[in-house]
């Protein structure tokens, strides 16, 4: 059975975003920047990340974004990805080791009555919103009245990611949360 994947420009030159007919993970999100992490979690970003040129995959929902590197071209690597992402939905393999992702979740999920605010600003209203963009943005920690996140997927590397950034979800979090005094990324 064929895989209806349609194709969608990001924000960011280097990422390109793939959304599919089929339900990819449950919810969240899941970022691969290297091709051990993929190996351990999820045999489709591992395939992926075999494509010379990309350097970065994203799950999401029913996406995958694709950052590609500086020696990959887009008119190359697009049809590398799309027939990568057919075939392997199409066979009905797995996209990711639930167990491992899962695994991982709980050993970085944020605990604390500021990370546990944070961290439901950033799943209720910013998640969703850079999402449709193949972003994702996950707490790394709060410290000291700063808010330190990772930028995955398009966001990462995007030129207009800093005001987004400051602009966006440092105000967000700042006006809702008053320990909140600065937000940077990872």
């Amino acid at each position: 059975m064929s895989v209806n994947i349609q194709l969608e420009w990001t924000p960011n030159p280097s990422t390109l975003k793939y959304v599919v007919d089929r339900k990819l993970l449950g919810g969240g999100a899941v970022n691969f920047t290297n091709r051990d992490e993929a190996q351990a979690k999820s045999p489709l970003a591992l395939r992926l990340m075999d494509i010379q040129g990309v350097t970065a995959v994203m799950l999401g929902t029913n996406f995958v974004t694709v950052t590609k590197g500086e020696s990959g071209e887009w008119d190359e690597l697009n049809d590398s990805v799309m027939s990568t992402l057919d075939t392997h939905l199409s066979e009905g393999l797995p996209v990711v080791d639930e167990a491992a992702v899962a695994a991982a979740r709980q050993a970085t999920s944020a605990d604390g009555t500021v990370e546990q605010r944070i961290q439901f600003i950033l799943d209720e209203e910013i998640r969703p919103a850079v999402a449709q963009d193949g972003g994702d943005i996950t707490l790394d920690r709060f410290e000291d009245g700063i808010v330190y996140l990772h930028m995955k997927g398009s966001c990462a590397g995007c030129p207009s990611s800093t005001a987004t950034l400051k602009m966006g979800i440092e105000g967000r979090l700042r006006e809702m949360i008053p320990e909140v005094t600065e937000v940077v990324s990872v």
